[in-house]
């Protein structure tokens, strides 16, 4: 028997939306791809801003397009495309232009939250208003705002769009084995998502088997001692992630697929992966800044009473003291 596959939505009428949400996901990952180091050091604050509102951009047209199909014979709705693909086209650059002013070439703290979380809740954002367009633009009649919100976290256009976000940044991001095995678990679990609400029974015993799987190999990897230092902190985040995502999919396999289930299941989803982008991106800028330091001031050795960069003078023969 063939997997039945996750409804996509479409019809005529969404394949323009389709073609939209495709190419985003494709900028957002070129954009993630544009603030990832590529020389040790942390991007610039100009270029975190420039991806911030890239992502942010596509946040309005999503939003300008939810509202097409919230008042489909007005023209403001309309309008608000149109303005929202001019921000697009007109306001990354001129903010990156201001940022240049504003901010000249200073780079972002490498240790920081505040960038990695700001573009992890963009990216995330961007990718629950895409599931909503389509589950509000694929009902014949209206929905309720309760439903629109737990069926587009459910979605196939969420879970799918945040898997192709999330596989490149578990590519570049320097990570242990361990590490990057539990982010390659969270992009599994994204793909499997989208089987979990339309077939509640299969697809959320599936979700709850994958990730109880995955729990308790990472508990037994905490309790055998084997975690390092460094990766302990995530190793437990990992194991928290993993067991609140099989107890709500087991929630909606037991109440078939009840909305509140079903909402509790995709926001744990979309905080998990808000939390994960973050995450992905900041570990990629933690350990930059002292490689860029010690690239740019080699230290001279300890007690040549030189500074950094210079050469110590030689001892002319025979001034022992």
């Amino acid at each position: 028997m063939a997997l039945p596959v996750p409804a996509f939505d479409l019809d005529s009428t969404l394949a323009p939306f389709a073609a939209i949400a495709v190419a985003m996901v494709a900028i957002t990952v070129i954009v993630l791809g544009f603030v990832r180091p590529t020389d040790g050091r942390p991007p610039l604050v100009t270029q975190a801003l420039l991806a911030l509102s890239v992502v942010g951009g596509g946040s309005v047209l999503l939003l300008a397009l939810l509202f097409v199909f919230l008042d489909p014979n007005g023209t403001d709705a309309w309008t608000w495309v149109l303005l929202a693909f001019n921000f697009m086209m007109t306001a990354p650059a001129g903010l990156w232009f201001v940022g240049h002013i504003l901010f000249r070439d200073r780079r972002i703290l490498g240790g920081a939250w505040l960038w990695p979380a700001a573009l992890g809740v963009a990216v995330t954002g961007s990718e629950v208003l895409m599931g909503v367009l389509f589950v509000v633009g694929g009902v014949n009649g209206s929905i309720g705002a309760t439903a629109a919100v737990a069926f587009g976290l459910s979605a196939v256009w969420f879970f799918w769009s945040m898997a192709g976000v999330m596989a490149p940044l578990v590519l570049w991001a320097p990570l242990s084995p361990v590490a990057r095995a539990g982010g390659w678990a969270l992009v599994a679990a994204a793909v499997v998502g989208p089987w979990v609400r339309p077939y509640p029974l299969v697809g959320g015993l599936a979700m709850s088997a994958l990730m109880g799987a995955a729990f308790v190999a990472v508990l037994r990897h905490l309790l055998r001692g084997r975690a390092a230092a460094a990766d302990a902190p995530l190793l437990v985040a990992l194991a928290s992630a993993f067991l609140g995502m099989t107890l709500t999919g087991l929630a909606v396999a037991a109440s078939g697929a009840a909305v509140l289930a079903v909402l509790a299941f995709g926001a744990t989803m979309a905080l998990v992966m808000v939390t994960e982008v973050s995450y992905l991106l900041r570990r990629s800028y933690a350990d930059s800044r002292p490689l860029r330091l010690a690239r740019e001031q080699p230290l001279a050795p300890e007690g040549s009473g030189s500074r950094p960069g210079v050469a110590a003078s030689p001892t002319p023969s025979g001034a022992e003291s």
